[in-house]
């Protein structure tokens, strides 16, 4: 029998503005320790380096995590060009140079070509799975990486600014799975002249935005305390992109159970994924029928 993990049973989202320097998985076992949380996730991770809205789904609320992941989400980013690295950022070696740098109307061009449905390669130093084995690690190991081109939703990338020669500035919105140090790399290429990310940030995912995240420090700061409690949302947030229907009380006591329950929906077609609701709080989320919803996911609200 497996041995019960300790903690409180605390549902929620808690959204962190991640700093560089230390990974996704940290920055969840920071907040669950915290939080005393018995069980905690984040939606979607971020590079080491990278910055940025982290949102940590606590409890239950680890039950909507697809819908956040699955949501557009936004890169504020600094390209280098002139230079590629094994990595496409600056961990990596270089192992490509260019003098020519192209100018403010080249890359405007450039860029309309990584913008709708395009077909992206992720970086070889990444978590995608080979026959069952991570990229970075194969990579790691010197051997030669193939990783298939994989679809991504670009809904708008624009340049925001050129500090310099060397440098531009952009800012992309796009839909789950996209690698911000692919577009960079796939850029520079276009441009003939090489490219990589120095600098990156995630201004915002699904609902939550970066400006409303806690720092590290702040969390540190209120560990333990009723004053962090404060700062975690409710689960409903991670639902937002889905429609709602509301319960009868009947329809919520056998969702509750996993069971198809009567529902009031407005608006919703049938065979539609939505969530259902009563006196506010997420019952279970599944598929609308007819006046029942089929739950998929069902929250245990204690």
């Amino acid at each position: 029998m497996g041995r019960r993990r300790k903690g409180r049973d605390i549902s929620g989202w808690l959204v962190v503005d991640k700093p560089s320097g230390i990974t996704s998985t940290s920055v969840v076992n920071k907040v669950r320790w915290a939080l005393d949380a018995k069980k905690a996730g984040h939606a979607g991770t971020l590079d080491p380096d990278a910055t940025g809205v982290l949102a940590v789904a606590l409890g239950e609320a680890t039950k909507t995590v697809p819908y956040v992941t699955d949501a557009l989400k936004a890169y504020r980013f600094t390209v280098r060009l002139g230079q590629a690295t094994n990595t496409d950022d600056t961990e990596g070696e270089v192992i490509a140079e260019c003098d020519l740098r192209p100018d403010d109307a080249a890359i405007e061009a450039a860029l309309a070509q990584f913008t709708g449905e395009i077909e992206q390669v992720p970086p070889k130093f990444s978590a995608v799975k080979i026959d069952g084995q991570r990229a970075y690690k194969l990579a790691r190991d010197g051997e030669d990486v193939e990783i298939a081109a994989r679809p991504l939703w670009v809904e708008d990338l624009v340049m925001t600014g050129r500090p310099d020669a060397d440098h531009v500035e952009l800012e992309m919105t796009c839909g789950k799975g996209g690698y911000v140090r692919s577009i960079a790399r796939d850029l520079g290429e276009a441009l003939g002249c090489h490219g990589h990310v120095v600098k990156l940030r995630r201004i915002w995912s699904g609902p939550f935005e970066a400006e409303d995240g806690l720092s590290m420090d702040e969390i540190e700061e209120m560990a333990r305390t009723p004053a962090l409690d404060a700062y975690v949302g409710p689960l409903e947030v991670g639902l937002s992109d889905l429609p709602e229907v509301k319960c009868t009380p009947e329809g919520a006591v056998r969702l509750a159970n996993g069971n198809p329950g009567m529902v009031i929906a407005h608006d919703v077609e049938y065979g539609e994924e939505c969530w259902a609701s009563f006196d506010g709080h997420a019952v279970a989320v599944g598929i609308y029928r007819a006046g029942t919803l089929h739950p998929a996911r069902v929250f245990n609200r204690g």
